[in-house]
């Protein structure tokens, strides 16, 4: 039987309070002297804590999420007596240097990244092309044991604290690949997907010229993060249609006394959403979501349509809920609303939630074709363009008629080109016929 020793944290500089992170070892492990036992992680580094002996684990002292100091105790250990070492050829001596005590691994890490969806950047590294703002979150034992298996971390998603990688989500990751399974898209630490890109440029570009340094609003930089996420993980098909709306807006303008009486625009917004209702209840694939596997499409008995907003601090999409059970006057006033709000900055976080369909109109502004970003977890999102008054052959003579051009995109996974002209076909139909808008 060994001689049990207790195991303290030695001396890891000027850092109190730390966190465990890592639990390397277990009850029965046997040791090696400098083996990794635990690894704590300061604001500004992450530290392996050796063992000073050889030895078995006898009891734990400590565990993940814990905080530690100097003097704290980490374990047990059961001393066992290795065998001496082999003699070396002698070599001529030196000044004679004591013998140090195993200290703390160290290893810088990228300080904790507040969760947040916008798209931030930090030191990139070399180990591979990635983008800034990668570094995979592992303890140097688990990149030794990485480079080992030659896996590279960043492929690798992480389980422990704050994305840590262990060496289990290592082996995990090993298995996936022996049993044919994808790899893992690689994850940055806000959430967003990684490319196997070159480094993006560092450019002073006062040296060019004169420069202003202007912040990104709040809107800007919560939106950038996922609408990078979206248009790198959804394969985009954009289908472009136009439609004749002459008649439709012959009646908008006849009606719009109506509604300034009731303290708001009949705009062409509100015939929209009441036609790509119309389509969604005809076409139900765009009116769902990919579950999380992404082998099953849930599909949505509800439509709640998001419209986005052009406010001076960005885009935002409110949502207008159960649209199918409104009327066109009904949809008119709740857009009204919802735009003042927005505008106002006096939206709710739950109006910008759960939606099945989304409409981004840029016809007050112009243009005549654009590729929205689909807003996941939607499938599908239309965009419209300004209408324009074009000569069109009609019964041997070119009559004028008022064409709005829009633009369908739709996630590839789910929907294929003849579904996406179906559906911009079956839309042009119902918008050229006012019959089929009020249904």
């Amino acid at each position: 039987m060994g001689t049990p020793r207790e195991v303290f944290v030695p001396d890891i500089g000027d850092f109190k309070n730390v966190d465990v992170v890592e639990v390397l070892v277990k009850p029965g492990d046997t040791v090696k002297p400098e083996q990794s036992l635990i690894s704590v992680e300061s604001d500004k580094a992450t530290m392996e804590i050796p063992s000073p002996a050889a030895g078995v684990v006898k009891e734990m002292r400590v565990k993940t999420g814990d905080k530690v100091s100097q003097g704290s105790p980490i374990l047990v250990l059961e001393e066992t007596e290795t065998a001496p070492a082999a003699p070396a050829r002698s070599a001529p001596k030196s000044q004679e240097a004591p013998t140090a005590k195993p200290g703390p691994v160290l290893a810088a890490v990228p300080a904790p990244v507040p969760a947040a969806p916008a798209v931030g950047r930090t030191e990139p590294v070399s180990a591979s092309a990635q983008l800034p703002g990668t570094i995979p979150h592992a303890s140097p034992s688990v990149r030794k044991f990485a480079r080992e298996l030659g896996v590279d971390l960043v492929r690798v998603k992480g389980s422990g604290p704050k994305g840590r990688i262990t060496q289990a989500d290592v082996q995990d990751f090993v298995k996936g690949v022996m049993r044919g399974a994808p790899a893992v898209a690689a994850v940055s630490a806000r959430g967003g997907l990684v490319l196997d890109l070159p480094q993006w440029p560092q450019v002073d570009f006062a040296k060019f010229g004169p420069v202003e340094a202007k912040p990104l609003s709040r809107i800007r930089k919560l939106s950038g993060g996922f609408l990078h996420r979206n248009w790198v993980s959804i394969p985009h098909v954009t289908q472009h249609d136009e439609a004749d709306i002459t008649e439709l807006e012959a009646f908008r303008r006849e009606n719009a006394q109506v509604a300034e009486k009731g303290g708001f625009k009949l705009t062409m917004l509100a015939f929209l959403v009441k036609a790509s209702v119309n389509a969604l209840k005809e076409f139900p694939d765009f009116n769902a979501s990919l579950d999380k596997t992404g082998e099953n499409l849930i599909i949505k008995k509800y439509y709640h349509i998001g419209v986005a907003v052009d406010t001076p601090d960005g885009l935002v999409v409110p949502v207008i809920r159960d649209a199918d059970r409104k009327g066109v006057f009904d949809l008119a006033k709740e857009l009204a609303e919802i735009s003042k709000a927005a505008r106002e900055k006096k939206l709710k976080p739950d109006s910008m939630r759960g939606g099945t369909f989304s409409i981004s109109s840029l016809g007050g502004i112009g243009g005549t074709s654009f590729t929205p970003i689909i807003n996941a977890p939607e499938v599908a999102i239309l965009g419209v363009a300004r209408s324009q008054m074009r000569p069109v052959y009609k019964d041997g003579a070119f009559i004028p008629r008022l064409i709005l051009p829009f633009s369908l995109a739709y996630d590839h996974r789910v929907i294929d080109g003849a579904a996406g002209a179906r559906f911009t076909t079956y839309l042009a139909s119902v918008l050229s016929d006012i019959r089929r808008t009020l249904l």
